[in-house]
């Protein structure tokens, strides 16, 4: 019989000899692989050169990684100081607890320090911004390998289901799902709006849509006036660009 919810991963280690492989870690690499690859192929029919994104991801991918780990520490930090933190705890990344906006904050920071400009650096965000969400969605996954991340109690068909038989909103699923529809959109959107146009479009089509699924989760997070700190962070920084969107697109007509 099949099961009637989504079962959380019985494992989410895997040991090939010496080797002790994460599910967390690897859906982390799988989609900066596949974020990689995408940005290397919009980046060359924007008419860059070949080798530019294999090189800067060198530097830009540890960095977002860095970024996004700072991002959870300075906003969680019961968790790794004071008496009731691990400071340890501070390099276990595939525990989960990776921020999405320190990895664009400091991941952009780097590309904008190592990129050589050969052409225009909003051109450069315009093909990384779909290839960001990929690999967010990958990512994604690595948190249903943890158990993590799931939303209120919920008895319908796609709940998630953890060990205890308890059933809660996938989140992390509908929020794999939201990044890979507006990639699809950010791609068949490419060409058609000022540069720098589509990375404010990702910007701000996730936090219109995170906003939403972070009001379903139900694991520990700051809140003020009863929204969580995310939500805020979603309402701040997608306000911001969609003014951005809007202040490019009176400068130029759809083409």
């Amino acid at each position: 019989m099949l099961n009637r919810f989504i079962p959380t991963p019985s494992v989410s280690v895997f040991h090939f000899g010496p080797l002790t492989i994460h599910a967390y870690a690897l859906c982390i690499i799988l989609g900066a692989v596949a974020a990689i690859w995408l940005t290397d192929q919009r980046y060359r029919e924007a008419g860059g050169s070949a080798n530019a994104i294999g090189d800067l991801s060198v530097w830009v991918i540890p960095a977002g990684v860095i970024g996004a780990r700072l991002y959870h520490v300075v906003t969680s930090p019961e968790y790794f100081f004071g008496k009731e933190g691990n400071l340890s705890s501070i390099f276990r990344i595939w525990e989960g607890g990776l921020g999405i906006w320190g990895a664009i904050a400091v991941g952009a920071l780097a590309a904008y320090l190592k990129y050589d400009r050969e052409l225009a650096f909003s051109v450069l965000a315009d093909c990384v911004a779909p290839s960001l969400l990929i690999a967010q969605g990958i990512g994604r996954f690595g948190n249903w390998f943890n158990g993590e991340l799931y939303g209120r109690p919920t008895d319908l068909p796609w709940a998630l289901q953890l060990g205890d038989g308890a059933t809660y909103h996938p989140t992390f699923l509908y929020e794999a799902l939201c990044n890979f529809a507006l990639a699809a959109v950010l791609i068949k959107l490419t060409g058609r709006y000022p540069k720098g146009s589509l990375f404010a479009l990702y910007v701000f089509g996730y936090c219109f849509y995170r906003f939403f699924i972070e009001g379903l989760r139900i694991d520990e997070a700051h809140s003020m006036s009863g929204l969580r700190l995310n939500q805020w962070v979603s309402l701040v920084i997608g306000t911001a660009a969609l003014t951005k969107f809007l202040n490019l697109r009176r400068k130029k007509d759809i083409i």
